[in-house]
């Protein structure tokens, strides 16, 4: 039977929206365990696209941030050079710092534990407290929760559809 896996010693409230995050990268983890380096840095067949390094880099930056607006603290000088920006100076994902598939996922397997760490110390209330979200805006942390999976689900898609180009254009 197919259920979310709920955390013990997690707030229920909390949990519920943990596990769709734990289970979203369960599946992203299973969808791109076979990609060699190639696959991990091709663009497409314009060569125009984010690679999907670039887009595995990307999550673990988005979510990295989340995690220290969870914490209502800033990243560290440390962690802002490991994961480097959201973005880079001409607007777009930056190129990926890691040379493999291997270390693009262990750095966000880490994000993904300093997340699971932050969701055991909420409490239902704290899921209605508001954070700075972006371009000025705030967010409830139950709605930040809940991006997290979507926005790696969105991203799941392109990623599904690059390996699609990637097969076709090798044959």
């Amino acid at each position: 039977m197919k259920d979310l896996c709920l955390e013990k010693g997690m707030n229920p409230h909390v949990a519920i929206l943990y596990a769709t995050v734990s289970d979203t990268f369960k599946r992203l983890r299973d969808l791109v365990e076979d990609v060699g380096k190639e696959e991990l840095n091709y663009k497409g067949p314009a060569n125009d696209e984010n690679s999907i390094g670039q887009l595995l880099q990307h999550l673990a930056v988005v979510d990295l941030h989340w995690v220290y607006r969870l914490k209502d603290e800033q990243i560290s000088v440390f962690l802002q050079e490991k994961y480097g920006p959201m973005l880079d100076r001409k607007g777009e994902l930056p190129k990926i710092t890691k040379g493999s598939l291997q270390e693009l996922m262990q750095d966000y397997q880490d994000v993904q534990s300093m997340f699971y760490n932050e969701c055991m110390k909420l409490t239902e209330a704290d899921l209605m407290r508001e954070v700075y979200y972006e371009k000025g805006e705030t967010a409830t942390i139950r709605w930040g929760i809940w991006h997290i999976a979507d926005h790696n689900r969105y991203h799941q898609a392109h990623i599904r559809r690059l390996r699609k180009l990637y097969q076709y254009d090798r044959k």
